[in-house]
């Protein structure tokens, strides 16, 4: 099985693209995160939906999260609100991440080491000629390598 064999078509969205429509994607089509690209349509990174929280969680919450039992509900069901107007750049972390990809040609073992390494939920797939044909997701991976 190579990677060719795994991928599938995988929303992207660029660096300047807005930081809820993110939110609104990864939720509304069950994603573990987003394929950033460049301009030219080259992947640049993985935003991992756990960046996008880390985004929106107040930070006195991440830091202690037994502040987070005394906000109400009704507070803490819009805390999403706090990616209004800001970026996909902002969300990246500071430091550059290797970038999880690998080409059509990959087999399972190395998705699966690229995935391990980089702690990416997903693995882009791009053809030198062809560019990105999508993403081998973890979901995929283990159904696959868990069927026997």
């Amino acid at each position: 099985m190579r990677a060719r064999d795994l991928v599938r078509p995988y929303p992207v969205v660029e660096l300047e693209s807005s930081a809820l429509k993110a939110a609104h994607l990864l939720a509304q089509q069950d994603l573990p995160g987003l394929v950033v690209v460049d301009d030219n349509g080259r992947p640049m990174t993985v935003l991992a939906g756990t960046e996008v929280l880390q985004m929106a969680v107040p930070a006195y919450c991440q830091d202690d999260p037994s502040l987070a039992r005394v906000i109400d509900e009704a507070a803490a069901d819009v805390f999403v609100r706090a990616l209004e107007g800001r970026t996909v750049r902002e969300c990246l972390p500071e430091q550059h991440h290797e970038l999880p990809v690998v080409g059509p040609n990959a087999t399972v073992l190395e998705i699966a080491a690229i995935m391990a390494r980089t702690h990416s939920p997903l693995v882009a797939v791009v053809d030198r000629q062809e560019g990105l044909l999508g993403a081998v997701t973890l979901d995929a991976l283990m159904d696959w390598v868990t069927r026997a």
